[in-house]
């Protein structure tokens, strides 16, 4: 069966059952173009295992270039439970909504702004409590330690980096 549809498009492919990477690969194999949006999955729990993981289970796009591309290969493809369509026939995703996928990714992939070590901080526990901090270092891509005055005592303490936030100095509000 031979579709009529503009080169270069992409499609929306749903593989088996956890089985994202597999199609991405045998798909590529074949030498067809595939996107499997991905993000940094973060240990949690007692879980301390971290890689990325598919933005869409179940989903990957696939761009095809030729107007006469047989769709079989794709169909039979190990991993490849069916080509998304509406009717019968298979409907291509925008180009913008692939090349807006992939800024929101980028964006999520730039490090979150770093502290300098003896920069004030201010620590958000929750909507009622922050208290202001002396930032010592990173503890790995998601941790901070900071120097937290607690009942007249310094402590060191480690927290979510996404709970502090600068605070700015008299020297800092005097220039504003």
């Amino acid at each position: 069966m031979t579709l009529a549809h503009p080169a270069g498009h992409w499609y929306l492919v749903q593989t088996k059952p956890n089985q994202e990477v597999r199609a991405e690969e045998n798909l590529s194999r074949q030498g067809y173009v595939c996107f499997r949006p991905q993000r940094e999955r973060k240990a949690s729990g007692r879980s301390r295992a971290s890689g990325s993981e598919s933005l869409f289970p179940g989903y990957l796009f696939i761009q095809l270039n030729d107007v006469n591309d047989n769709w079989y290969p794709i169909r039979s493809t190990r991993g490849v439970n069916r080509i998304v369509s509406f009717g019968t026939q298979p409907t291509a995703v925008s180009e913008g909504i692939i090349d807006d996928i992939r800024q929101r990714l980028a964006a999520l992939a730039e490090p979150a702004p770093s502290h300098q070590p003896g920069e004030t901080v201010r620590v958000q526990y929750s909507q009622e409590l922050e208290m202001d901090a002396v930032f010592l270092s990173a503890d790995g891509n998601e941790r901070a330690i900071i120097l937290l005055r607690i009942l007249q005592r310094e402590q060191r303490v480690s927290v979510a980096l996404d709970q502090l936030s600068a605070v700015a100095t008299v020297n800092q509000r005097l220039r504003a």
